[in-house]
């Protein structure tokens, strides 16, 4: 079944369109993703083909995750995300986020992280707030896939209403050598101002001054123009 997925998924692909790809996920020498391999399918192709495959073991979706090939990653990652959506047993549930844990060693460029991390890991802890000391745990890897996978899982927590994490971990990231990491701080405060402004504004009032420039960029997007220049000028 493998296989025939992969079939499947190379059918589908594009020399252009991985030409695209390999400049825009940064795959040359020194960059975030130094070697990565593409053969160029868009992420609706992925996800559509991926779907039927969702209830195959885990280690079977595991050949896929682990794959060199960045869409057959992408392909694993999306039917984790269905499997977890479909199932309504909380044991496989909880089988599917600990598989996914086991894989972020092969979740590394932000695509796999943002595509996957919100609807895994954000909703699980997000049902079960117990579950919470694992965006602590990814945040103190060391590892910026990880890091990430903390950082954008909020975006589902917080349509829960559960701030709390995202104004942590936004203070953990605040030195954070990495631009990616800053625009998923930036991005997950905007996300939070989006739904409570109010906490937005407190927080920017604490800590804009100091906040990296890109992440404030990002945090300050939907604010009024007047208010963006405030911030930028702290």
């Amino acid at each position: 079944m493998v296989k025939e997925w992969q079939e499947k998924l190379r059918a589908a692909s594009s020399e252009e369109k991985a030409k695209v790809l390999r400049r825009f996920f940064k795959t040359g020498p020194g960059e975030y993703g130094e070697g990565d391999k593409f053969i160029g399918v868009t992420v609706p192709v992925v996800r559509e083909i991926s779907a039927p495959y969702s209830t195959l073991p885990l280690e079977e979706i595991g050949k896929m995750t682990q794959s060199e090939i960045h869409e057959f990653r992408l392909a694993g990652l999306l039917a984790l995300v269905q499997r977890y959506k479909k199932t309504k047993d909380d044991e496989e549930k909880e089988a599917v986020v600990m598989f996914y844990l086991s894989q972020t060693d092969h979740i590394n460029n932000w695509d796999l992280v943002d595509l996957s991390a919100p609807k895994i890991i954000g909703e699980h802890v997000a049902r079960h707030p117990n579950w919470a000391h694992i965006l602590y745990e990814l945040a103190e890897s060391g590892d910026l896939w990880c890091e990430r996978i903390a950082m954008v899982s909020n975006w589902t927590i917080m349509r829960h209403g559960v701030y709390e994490h995202t104004i942590a971990l936004a203070d953990r990231f605040m030195e954070h050598k990495h631009q990616l990491m800053h625009k998923a701080t930036g991005w997950m405060l905007r996300e939070m101002g989006k739904r409570n402004r109010e906490l937005l504004i407190r927080y920017l009032d604490e800590n804009a001054a100091i906040m990296p420039r890109t992440a404030l960029r990002y945090a300050i997007e939907k604010l009024e123009r007047d208010e963006r220049v405030h911030y930028m000028r702290l």
